[in-house]
């Protein structure tokens, strides 16, 4: 097993890390755009999962690792709105984004 392997499965943690982030984003702010990219989030990190598979099951690591940087590149490409003013890092680093819709009750 090639120390590529382990470059491959850090960039599909970091696509999985961003989808989630932008579904957190959703969820709280109920934007167009961050529901747009949590969805097409789902299809990015299955794409970077055929390139950990490709890396790992196959000599072409290259070609898996390519698939996994194509993954994070169009899901960096994503249209959304600008919601952070003066925030921290670690605030936009984690996707806490200030309430944009009303919060749900539970259980009623």
């Amino acid at each position: 097993m090639s120390y590529l392997v382990y470059v491959a499965l850090f960039g599909a943690a970091v696509a999985f890390f961003l989808w989630l982030r932008d579904a957190r984003i959703f969820y709280r702010t109920g934007l167009p755009g961050y529901r747009k990219a949590a969805y097409r989030g789902v299809l990015f990190c299955a794409l970077a999962i055929l390139g950990v598979a490709v890396t790992f099951y196959s000599t072409l690591e290259l070609l898996g690792l390519g698939l996994i940087l194509a993954a994070l590149y169009l899901q960096g490409n994503e249209k959304r709105e600008k919601i952070w003013g003066s925030e921290g890092t670690l605030d936009r680093f984690l996707g806490n984004a200030p309430l944009g819709k009303p919060a749900r009750k539970k259980g009623g």
